[in-house]
């Protein structure tokens, strides 16, 4: 099998949503998900809180390989030089093949451009790909909230990790 070509990373716009939501349906797992698993119908992907400007997306070959979205950690004037990456998909078939880095550098340069000075994500404990992925571009584990979710009849971790931009 020839090796997938670079990402190219853009903004999502209102023509992907079918795409990103069966993507995201796709991909569905509880190592990063608390939410259950999606059934018809089918929730829109965009909503009124995140649409096609939050979300960069990884196109490879013609298909839509990943999405990141980038939001506000809260609403408060006083915490808006914070933005919290708040969902990170990657098709099966383009894991390891550098899709995920693309897309999370693209997110932190999109957060400076915005004039946030951090950059936040909450990771599920027993997700160490993500993890060691986050770790590698400079994110550090900020705290954990132990045993905050029980997933298939186990507790697991809550990690919330951070990097200054």
């Amino acid at each position: 099998m020839a090796p997938m070509p670079a990402p190219h990373i853009r903004f999502a716009t209102l023509g992907d949503e079918d795409t990103l939501g069966l993507l995201d349906r796709a991909t569905w797992s509880t190592l990063h998900s608390v939410q259950p698993r999606p059934q018809p119908p089918y929730e829109p992907f965009f909503s009124e809180r995140f649409g096609p400007r939050d979300h960069l997306v990884a196109e490879s070959g013609g298909r839509l390989v990943g999405y990141i979205r980038l939001g506000f950690s809260t609403p408060l004037a006083c915490n808006s030089h914070v933005r919290q990456i708040q969902g990170l998909v990657v098709a099966d078939e383009a894991r390891g093949a550098g899709v995920g880095r693309a897309l999370l550098r693209a997110v932190q340069e999109e957060a400076r451009r915005q004039g946030a000075r951090r950059l936040t994500l909450r990771v599920l404990g027993h997700n160490t790909p993500a993890r060691k992925l986050y770790e590698s571009e400079g994110f550090v584990v900020d705290g954990i909230l132990p045993e905050e979710f029980l997933l298939d009849g186990a507790y697991v971790d809550d990690v919330m990790m951070g990097r200054y931009l």
